[in-house]
């Protein structure tokens, strides 16, 4: 597993990590990792850090007893080089991609996209509101029953997925996830798994707000 911890989170506004940030009393990259430290398939996880804080973060997760083996590796400047950085170090034919900014996917979720035998597959929920392409004028209308807001966790071929990356920095192109960039590059099939709302990613102050809510009323019971 990649677990994608390298942002500095600099649209939270605060002098640390959202990663480290605490969530209803820790770190929310600890919210992650506690899910997956009991996934007898998961068999090894690399953390992509920030380089000033690889050590802080291999203090946090020695406190809270994370048994599972992990590899702290420094982050790429931009989270498609933290992807590929990471690939650098995958062993095994598989590998579950997953960012440290969504603690609040559920540890069956982690099993269900493994038990899967498609070998590429995402999470994703419907888009719920209109969505038009333009900026400063409208350029085209799109069909949302047509369009997937893309989730995490996902699971790839791992040398597949390293592959269409070295052919995405050849190409100079940038992208936000890696069904996106798979599918560019190779137009393998990837599942769509049915997500939740509740699978938010924390990247501004509002989100951890909500998130303190969403852990209080959905999290707590569910594990």
């Amino acid at each position: 597993m990649i677990l994608l911890a390298g942002g500095m989170g600099t649209r939270m506004k605060e002098a640390v990590p959202k990663q480290h940030m605490l969530l209803y009393g820790k770190p929310m990259i600890i919210h992650v990792l506690e899910k997956v430290d009991s996934i007898e398939e998961i068999d090894r996880i690399i953390v992509t850090c920030p380089s000033s804080y690889i050590d802080k973060t291999r203090e946090i997760v020695e406190k809270y007893n994370i048994r599972k083996q992990l590899l702290m590796i420094e982050g790429g400047e931009t989270r498609q080089e933290s992807v590929y950085n990471a690939l650098q170090h995958v062993q095994s034919e598989r590998v579950i991609i997953h960012e440290a900014a969504r603690p609040f996917v559920l540890r069956r979720e982690f099993q269900a996209l493994i038990s899967l035998p498609e070998e590429n597959a995402t999470y994703a929920i419907d888009i719920p509101f209109t969505v038009l392409k333009g900026k400063q004028v409208i350029e085209q209308n799109l069909n949302r029953s047509e369009l997937l807001n893309i989730q995490l966790p996902q699971k790839f071929h791992a040398m597949k997925l390293l592959e269409a990356h070295r052919s995405a920095r050849r190409d100079g192109k940038e992208f936000t996830e890696d069904a996106s960039l798979l599918f560019e590059y190779t137009k393998e099939a990837i599942k769509v798994i049915p997500g939740t709302e509740y699978n938010l990613k924390i990247t501004k102050p509002v989100d951890l707000k909500l998130g303190e809510i969403i852990y209080r009323d959905y999290i707590i019971g569910e594990e």
